[in-house]
Parts: structure tokens; sequence; C-alpha cells
């Protein structure tokens, strides 16, 4: 798994949802597999269920549950 923090210029980064929450002065989390790059299918008509990879999904889930519970433990009694 792979991580960056980019600047509001980078192509992209405000195609997401997170980008309503933003500029109503919420934080919020962009989490991307950058599909729009890669799938031809990304937001059209032609991007159905079962183009879908769920185990791979399922994957990424985990691995950002672990992240949460990692990022929000507390070492610290």
């Amino acid at each position: 798994m792979e991580g960056t923090a980019v600047y509001s210029w980078v192509p992209g980064v405000s195609w997401s949802d997170h980008l309503s929450f933003w500029r109503s002065g919420y934080p919020a989390l962009m989490i991307t597999d950058t599909a729009f790059f890669r799938y031809r299918h990304y937001h059209s008509s032609q991007d159905t269920p079962e183009k879908l990879d769920y185990t791979r999904m399922a994957a990424v889930v985990e691995g950002l549950a672990g992240m949460l519970v990692r990022l929000t433990h507390d070492d610290n009694p």
C-alpha cells in the first residue's frame, strides 16, 4: 500500500466527494486507487457492480481499518 499528500492543483484531487466537505469547512480525507487514471468505466454508465474486484476491495477496507486502529491507539494510559 502506498500513500501521499498532494497539492490541490494535482489533477483528480478535487474529483471526489470529499471536496464538498472541504468547501463547508469540515476536514475530510480522500482515499483513492486512482481509478480515473486506470479504469475506463469510472463514473460512467458502464461502471457497474460486476466489474468491481470485491476481493481487492475487501483487502483495502481491512488495511484502512488496521490503519485507523493504529492511528487511534493510545499507548499512554
